[in-house]
Formats: C-alpha cells, sequence, structure tokens
C-alpha cells in the first residue's frame, strides 16, 4: 500500500461498494494527529454498516464527510484485500477504549451520549476507577424526550469536550455528529454498543472468534433479533464478489 509520507498517521482513502474508508498506517495515530489538527468526525465501517449506506443517501454522506473512516469489520479488511490494500481489522471498541486512556493520561474532557439510563449510570461510576483522571464532563444517556435535545446539545457545545464518543446507533449516531459535530473542535466519534459492553450488560465476542472472523455470529446469539440485520452480511460479499472489485 503507497502512502504520501511515512508519519504514523498516515492513510489512504479507498471505497467498498462506493463507501468511503481510510487505509491507516496505525488507527490509533491517525486519530491524536486529527485531534492534534483541531478535531473530527471517526467512523467506524463494517459490512452492515456498508450495505446500509448504500440504501441511506444520508448516512452515506454522513460517512463520506468524516475526517477518518476506519476499517471495524473482517468484511471490509477483506474486500479491501482484494483491491491490493493490505489493512489490519481495526475494532471500533478498542481504538475508542485507547482513546479514553490517553484522554486520562493527558487531561482531555470527555462527554459520553447514548445509551440507557442504566448503562450510562453504570459508567459515570466506573470508568473513573479504570481510568484515572478521566474527566467526564458531561454523561447523557440517549433515551432523553425530543425537546431536551437542544438543550444538551448547546451544553455539550459549551463544554467544548476533546472527545465525545456517541452510542446511538447506526445511523443516527452517525447522522448526529453529523449535524453537532461537523466543523466542531473535538473528534467525535459512534461507537455503538460499546458503552454496554464496558458497563457489563454485553460481553464481546472470545478473541477465537475474532480470529477466524465470525464475531457476527457471538452477537447474534446474544442478539437473535439482528438476525434480518445479519442478512446483509452475505449480500456484501456477493456484491463485492459480483463487482470485481480487486
Amino acid at each position: 500500500m503507497d502512502f504520501v509520507s511515512t508519519t504514523p498517521d498516515d492513510r489512504r482513502r479507498c471505497r467498498v461498494l462506493g463507501i468511503p474508508v481510510d487505509a491507516c498506517r496505525d488507527v490509533r495515530a491517525a486519530a491524536l494527529g486529527l485531534h492534534a489538527r483541531g478535531g473530527g468526525r471517526i467512523v467506524t465501517l463494517n459490512a452492515e454498516m456498508t450495505m446500509t449506506a448504500r440504501a441511506n443517501p444520508e448516512l452515506c454522506a454522513a460517512i463520506g464527510s468524516a475526517d477518518l473512516v476506519i476499517p471495524d469489520g473482517a468484511g471490509v479488511v477483506w474486500a479491501l484485500s482484494r483491491q491490493g490494500v493490505k489493512v489490519v481489522r481495526s475494532p471500533g471498541i478498542e481504538l475508542a477504549w485507547t482513546l479514553l486512556g490517553y484522554a486520562a493520561a493527558h487531561q482531555w474532557r470527555v462527554a459520553l451520549i447514548g445509551a440507557s439510563p442504566d448503562v450510562m449510570s453504570t459508567l459515570q461510576q466506573t470508568l473513573p476507577d479504570q481510568l484515572p483522571g478521566l474527566n467526564l464532563v458531561m454523561t447523557v444517556h440517549g433515551y432523553q424526550p425530543a425537546e431536551a435535545w437542544p438543550g444538551l446539545e448547546s451544553q455539550l457545545l459549551g463544554l467544548q469536550p476533546d472527545l465525545i464518543l456517541i452510542a446511538l446507533g447506526v445511523p443516527r449516531q452517525e447522522l448526529w455528529s453529523e449535524t453537532i459535530g461537523s466543523g466542531v473542535a473535538g473528534l467525535w466519534m459512534g461507537v455503538g454498543g460499546s458503552f454496554d459492553v464496558w458497563a457489563g450488560v454485553k460481553n464481546r465476542a472470545p478473541s477465537w472468534m475474532g480470529r477466524f472472523q465470525i464475531e457476527w455470529l457471538y452477537r447474534l446469539i446474544q442478539e437473535p433479533s439482528r438476525w434480518r440485520r445479519m442478512l446483509s452480511l452475505p449480500q456484501f460479499v456477493w456484491e463485492v464478489i459480483s463487482r470485481g472489485e480487486r
């Protein structure tokens, strides 16, 4: 893979089924470099989101305007490899946790938005113990009435956090961060179900399932209601092969 320079945060924008994704030398360095340049929006792309974006122009546009799109899913990594682009899968939950640790060590202001009231309450109590020095300037669960959001958004912007992690689900978290966070300082990152995992409500797949690239099966076992969404995975594979992306 050719990069324009040799700095750790080098990246090159590629496309999978027309959806942009960045081939990064080091996703952590890319994210920290983005913060150093004033901030921006981070999207974590997997096969399911790719197929959703192809059917949802608003999500497609939100991904396209993001400053950093990392290859979160094994399907995206596989699709890139067919184009001769070799990257390592970069789970969003791991990057988000790394950024929280960095935030705690460097006095960043952190905001957490989304998930259920119980999950957010748990994180308010446990994260500062796990990450000494973590400065949580705002923690807001995602089950707010519609009329509450404008005030919360104004409060969030007034706090000028360095890191905003958003667990509102796809595509809501991407669309919300595009609306609120575009052109605003700080790193804005959608994290899906990461808050649930950190709060102990859900578990990540065992590492051996990750090695065999079947983490999707573990998620389906935990959440059987996802089965319809999982139908997008074989469709993704078929589209990549039939389009001959190489």
